[in-house]
């Protein structure tokens, strides 16, 4: 792609749209960029823009804006529905998203990951185990480095491990991964994509430009993901907790196996008690990077080696602190009902779960069986408080707390030693908090930080490896 000279209007200033438009300008673009914020709310991005030549529309989208440009690259959080893209995209303007620009420079091969849960922790794992291996790798995408900040270190032996969203995969044609990945297809998202059939189409698009040279790995046990062998072009590779596959990962004897096909021998990989990670959600991530892993070349004593010494990524059901024999985990990351029944099912019983935030068209009353085997009540915060406690009336007892200090104050009092405080919200963050990480630092504090001091708050108590 030639962007010398180009026209080129980047929508949204997230992070990913910060780096997309700096890496353009240096390609020789003339760059703009468009955002629904105020000038005042972007008074820490404007000043890098204008240093490097790009101007700045805020406060609104101008269509002539939309129109005077070559090409259009879209954030993530900008849905494509959007008023001014559907006409520019009439008009014939290509529209893409970051990822679709920055996968036609990056160097070497793409090992991509997707799915409604897990690829944080899947995506950082694949990324060890390589790293394990001496091969060449470096992490980014939807995890936290936005993909076209990879592109100058990347190198004709290098691996791209990416973690890609929904929102990203929406805007992609061109995306090509060697490897792709999908973890499990569950609702989320429906207040942006409107059907769950749209959603999983969307995460489906990982696939979209492989060919019968590339890999796509799936989960056997989830139904949505699984449907998408039928339509991809790839060479399929299986994991699954429940039963044997022909090819790819699965569970046997409580040891973690591979084999490269269905004449192929069966590979060992560790056993289930090995597993540094809380709830058998993670042992369907491990399957998932054993796979991928596999694949892209890493040795099995390697695999192993790296799955071991691995730890929780910060707000996915990580532990925080023991206080008077009570667990506080943060699961932050658990944006969506699946997540949070999850979290919920990696605990025996004795959980005082903190639920709610940004409601995105979801359905509670999917946790009800959980919550009344295992749960001793539940706290509600933020704006889908009110539809959280109309779904899950009856099934436990509920304590509107409104405000995330005021949950853990009210968990902190009612739970018995042996029982377990966990945020794991099935909401997104944006009522009440920047993001999942701001909320999940903001938990940790809370915990960590209490006013009083007549009962000890330990961190050092626990092994890393019951995270």
């Amino acid at each position: 792609m030639e962007l010398k000279g180009k026209k080129v209007l980047v929508v949204g200033l997230g992070k990913s749209g910060l780096a997309a438009a700096l890496f353009l300008r240096t390609r020789g673009a003339q760059v703009t960029v468009s955002d629904m914020r105020s000038a005042a709310a972007l008074s820490r991005e404007i000043p890098a823009l204008l240093d490097n030549g790009i101007m700045v529309e805020s406060g609104g989208h101008g269509l002539l804006t939309f129109r005077r440009q070559d090409l259009i690259v879209v954030s993530p959080g900008v849905p494509m529905d959007t008023p001014e893209l559907v006409q520019v995209k009439a008009f014939g303007l290509p529209v893409i998203g970051e990822l679709e620009l920055a996968a036609q420079f990056l160097k070497g091969r793409i090992l991509a990951i997707t799915g409604s849960n897990g690829k944080t922790t899947t995506t950082a794992l694949t990324g060890e185990i390589l790293a394990e291996a001496g091969i060449e790798t470096q992490v980014g995408g939807n995890i936290g480095v936005p993909v076209v900040d990879l592109i100058e270190k990347s190198s004709d032996n290098s691996w791209s491990v990416l973690e890609v969203s929904s929102f990203q995969l929406e805007s992609t044609d061109l995306f090509h991964p060697q490897i792709a990945v999908i973890l499990n297809i569950t609702p989320d998202h429906l207040d942006r994509h409107g059907t769950f059939e749209n959603y999983a189409l969307a995460k489906e698009r990982i696939s979209r430009a492989q060919t019968a040279a590339d890999f796509l790995v799936l989960n056997a046990d989830n139904v949505p993901a699984a449907a998408a062998a039928m339509r991809s072009s790839a060479n399929v590779y299986w994991f699954s907790r429940e039963k044997s596959v022909s090819q790819g990962a699965w569970v046997k004897d409580g040891q973690v196996v591979f084999r490269a096909s269905e004449e192929a021998d069966i590979e060992t990989i560790l056993p289930l008690d090995q597993i540094p990670l809380k709830g058998l959600h993670n042992v369907e991530n491990v399957l998932a990077a054993v796979c991928a892993t596999y694949l892209a070349g890493a040795p099995a004593k390697e695999i192993r080696k790296a799955i071991k010494n691995f730890r929780a990524v910060e707000h996915r059901l990580e532990y925080v602190a023991t206080d008077n024999g009570v667990d506080y985990y943060n699961d932050s990351k658990a944006t969506n009902v699946d997540a949070a029944a999850k979290a919920i099912a990696a605990f025996p019983r004795g959980i005082h779960p903190i639920l709610g935030g940004k409601d995105k068209n979801s359905n509670y009353a999917d946790l009800s069986d959980l919550l009344r085997k295992r749960v001793k009540a539940v706290y509600t915060i933020g704006s889908a408080a009110a539809k959280i406690e109309s779904q899950i009336r009856g099934m436990v007892p509920i304590v509107s707390s409104e405000t995330l200090d005021r949950a853990v104050e009210s968990a902190r009092k009612a739970a018995h030693p042996g029982d377990v405080v966990l945020l794991s919200p099935a909401c997104s963050s944006f009522d009440q908090f920047e993001n999942y990480e701001h909320r999940g630092r903001v938990f940790k504090q809370l915990v960590l930080e209490r006013p009083e001091t007549d009962r000890p708050v330990t961190q050092s108590s626990k092994t890393k490896g019951k995270r």
